[in-house]
């Protein structure tokens, strides 16, 4: 996939769309990422955003070295503006072709630029889709991105068990890739990325 021709801003702007949407009495509750709420994984984009823009830019990450495990508590109260601030700078960052030359630093992963970029827009749609069916919201993504996400976690061999193999960590502790749950080949492109990450295309909070 040329990488190069994906425009983040779609997607970036449906994933905030999605973040502000998201009601304070909503911020407790489960997630398709067992062990998140949705407060964690709000605290994980957040995270992501400015990890994959520093990616972009080839700056280190301020702090140095990996993120710190999503925590909800760090929220604060201007958390929507925050978010949604850091998702258009990371949108803008890989408008610049020179992001997608060399490697690029993704946390304490060294990548190819072209292949940080990918892991960056499959964190946007694949974490937009699980905020939108944790907190009971339409969720529409122009279909180039979704196609290039899906082919990107078809490259990756699944993992029989537990966390994924992949740039992510299984859905479970709110990374993107775990088993593949089973859906027909000719359902949803949306749906079936979701599958090929480990989600159930129809779980809902319990």
């Amino acid at each position: 996939m040329e990488t190069t021709g994906i425009d983040f801003r779609p997607a970036c702007t449906a994933l905030a769309a999605v973040v502000t949407g998201i009601r304070d009495d909503q911020l407790a509750g489960p997630t398709p990422c067992p062990a998140y709420t949705v407060a964690d994984l709000l605290d994980h984009v957040d995270g992501l955003a400015l990890a994959f823009t520093a990616a972009a830019a080839k700056q280190p990450l301020p702090g140095g070295g990996a993120a710190p495990a999503a925590d909800g508590s760090r929220l604060g109260d201007d958390w929507r503006r925050r978010i949604v601030g850091r998702l258009d700078a990371l949108a803008a960052a890989w408008q610049d072709p020179a992001a997608y030359d060399g490697l690029a630093q993704a946390g304490p992963v060294e990548l190819p630029a072209e292949v940080a970029a990918l892991v960056a827009l499959d964190e946007v749609v694949v974490h937009a889709w699980d905020l939108a069916r944790a907190t009971g919201q339409e969720y529409d993504v122009e279909p180039p991105a979704v196609e290039a996400c899906l082919a990107f976690a078809a490259s990756f061999e699944p993992p029989a068990d537990g966390p994924g193999d992949g740039p992510g960590d299984g859905p479970g502790d709110g990374g993107l890739f775990g088993p593949p749950v089973p859906v027909a080949a000719d359902a949803p492109v949306l749906e079936r990325l979701a599958g090929a990450t480990g989600r159930d295309p129809r779980w809902v909070p319990a």
